[in-house]
């Protein structure tokens, strides 16, 4: 067999591998394209889901789990004859949204039904009933409030992320390698063709991304983007983001000129590490970490995350598409000690940053098994443990010294190092599509059993209590006041109190912290379970003060 046909076989083997991985990637972001699960959980209502009450009230008070935000005409209250019955626009307060309706309304069922955006930038939605008087036929909401996303848009979102991430790869692999490991006799023009389509790939991904985020959150086509609906989202902590890193590649871009033409001055380098420290914060600040239980630790755990993956995948992109080609025996020898140092800084530092933040998100240990989010986790450690066998070794033969002397070789075990990356990065792009773990059990069918809600009654006042979880450990206490007629009643003073007489625990004071005039929230730590011994007394005014009591069943 000539030389010819040989190298023939070899080029049809190496692309028909690389067309493969690219299919995974492929099927992977078109297997995120499914309706988007919320990320912030409805903690409470009032009324209260399925409730029949003695009359209409006045409002309807939704309580999440983490600040929301507001999809415009997305909120409805429908009575029973199917008109809507809310009345002017609902206030958000954090955690809290007022949906002021008709008390005048027909007995029945009425539906409420929500499209809100959560901290994270996803969208919530759900709805429930209650009744007046006496249950009837619910209404239906036409469309309104449902948890569908747009077929193209739930596929172009995890696409354009995932470009985003493979454009980050191609700007810092040349840069780095540029700046610290490039040999002087070498042309400079194919890593700088890299790093400006890089830069390209991040610009596209991150107006994309914001044009893509008014559909998705408001449940429209591709195209239905208002003026008033792209302000909204500049005007977000996810836009906010989204502006400072096409500020930073603007500015990055004017630096990196000079540098992928001629040799970097080091103040140059200093500059792009600070520019590039403050890009990488840009991804978490706009996704799950930000919204995470400890938002400070997430988002900067996932940054040296996305950094170490940059400088890994961008590494060895530059050495099979370069170094390995054009650089000699000599260079070699030189350059992939340094290169393997690097690579195993890098890794070292995402698999510390990653499992820290599977940590966060996962929960508990069964979410890795019940959950989408969790499957996602493991194959993705799956794919990872298969690469860092693979990179061990490439490793061994930089160690023999037969890297250089072997670039053949060397390049092969490179090429199914950087296709597995890009698997990798494909998880990694549904990853942040998908409901994280820890709040998966809340959004699953028949998870309202993981709080406590009841309604109690005095001669002056309806009190509707939420304990969530209502389990052993943190919890936290929701109350509304309203009056006999649904009504909601100013609280001059909260105090509650906890007590567990089965085991002789004394009564324990509720810190209680007022949201507005009649509703107010509070943490307790319950050490055990049992029938807890729950006592609210409300005063309402100088002289008008009762006590209620409920029995909360903690697991």
């Amino acid at each position: 067999m000539s030389c010819m046909t040989v190298a023939k076989h070899r080029w049809a083997a190496r692309a028909a591998a690389t067309l493969g991985l690219l299919v995974t990637a492929l099927a992977l972001l078109l297997g995120a394209g499914v309706p988007a699960s919320a990320h912030a959980v409805l903690a409470s209502s009032s009324p209260i889901p399925d409730t029949v009450l003695a009359s209409a009230p006045t409002e309807v008070v939704l309580t999440f789990t983490e600040p929301v935000r507001k999809v415009p005409g997305k909120i409805r209250v429908l009575g029973p004859d199917g008109n809507r019955v809310d009345r002017g626009e609902p206030t958000f307060n954090g955690a809290v949204v007022k949906i002021p309706v008709d008390p005048t309304g027909p007995r029945g069922t009425y539906l409420v039904s929500y499209r809100v955006i959560s901290a994270d930038s996803h969208p919530v939605a759900g709805g429930y009933t209650y009744s007046v008087g006496a249950p009837s036929t619910p209404p239906t909401a036409a469309g309104e409030g449902g948890d569908e996303v747009n077929r193209v848009v739930a596929v172009a979102v995890p696409v354009v992320k995932y470009l985003g991430y493979a454009g980050l790869v191609l700007l810092v692999g040349p840069v780095l390698v540029l700046s610290l490991l490039w040999p002087q006799r070498l042309s400079r023009r194919r890593p700088a063709q890299l790093a400006w389509t890089g830069v390209g790939l991040v610009a596209f991904a991150t107006l994309a991304g914001l044009w893509l985020q008014v559909p998705y959150t408001t449940g429209g086509g591709l195209f239905s983007v208002g003026g008033t609906e792209l302000g909204d989202v500049l005007g977000s902590t996810f836009g906010a983001a989204h502006l400072v890193r096409l500020g930073i590649l603007v500015a990055a871009g004017i630096i990196l000129r000079p540098l992928l033409t001629g040799p970097a001055r080091r103040a140059d380098g200093v500059l792009l590490a600070i520019l590039g420290g403050a890009a990488l914060l840009t991804w978490p600040i706009a996704g799950h970490p930000a919204a995470s239980p400890v938002p400070a630790v997430s988002v900067v755990v996932d940054a040296v995350h996305l950094g170490g993956v940059a400088l890994w995948l961008g590494g060895l992109t530059m050495l099979v598409a370069v170094l390995l080609r054009q650089a000699d025996d000599r260079e070699l020898e030189a350059i992939l000690p340094v290169w393997s140092r690097w690579a195993t800084a890098a890794v070292s530092a995402l698999v510390l940053a990653g499992t820290v933040q599977a940590l966060i998100e996962i929960g508990t240990p069964g979410a890795l098994v019940s959950t989408r989010y969790g499957w996602l986790l493991l194959a993705k450690v799956g794919l990872f443990a298969v690469v860092i066998a693979v990179a061990a070794y490439a490793r061994r033969m930089v160690q023999r010294r037969t890297a250089a002397e072997q670039p053949g070789r060397m390049r092969r075990a490179v090429w199914v190092e950087l296709g597995i990356g890009a698997v990798i990065v494909a998880v990694a792009a549904v990853l942040v599509q998908t409901t994280p773990a820890r709040t998966v059990d809340a959004n699953a069918p028949g998870a309202t059993a993981a709080f406590y809600a009841t309604t109690l009654t005095s001669n002056i006042y309806t009190l509707e209590l939420v304990v969530d979880p209502a389990a052993r450990g943190n919890n936290t206490i929701h109350i509304d006041v309203f009056t006999p007629d649904r009504k909601p009643l100013p609280v001059v003073e909260w105090r509650a109190t906890a007590a567990l007489p089965a085991q002789g625990i004394e009564p324990i004071e509720i810190p209680l912290l007022p949201l507005t005039d009649n509703h107010a929230t509070g943490e307790i730590s319950l050490p055990a379970p049992g029938e807890w011994q729950m006592r609210f007394t409300i005063r309402t005014s100088d002289i008008d003060q009762a006590t209620v009591t409920a029995t909360v069943p903690v697991k």
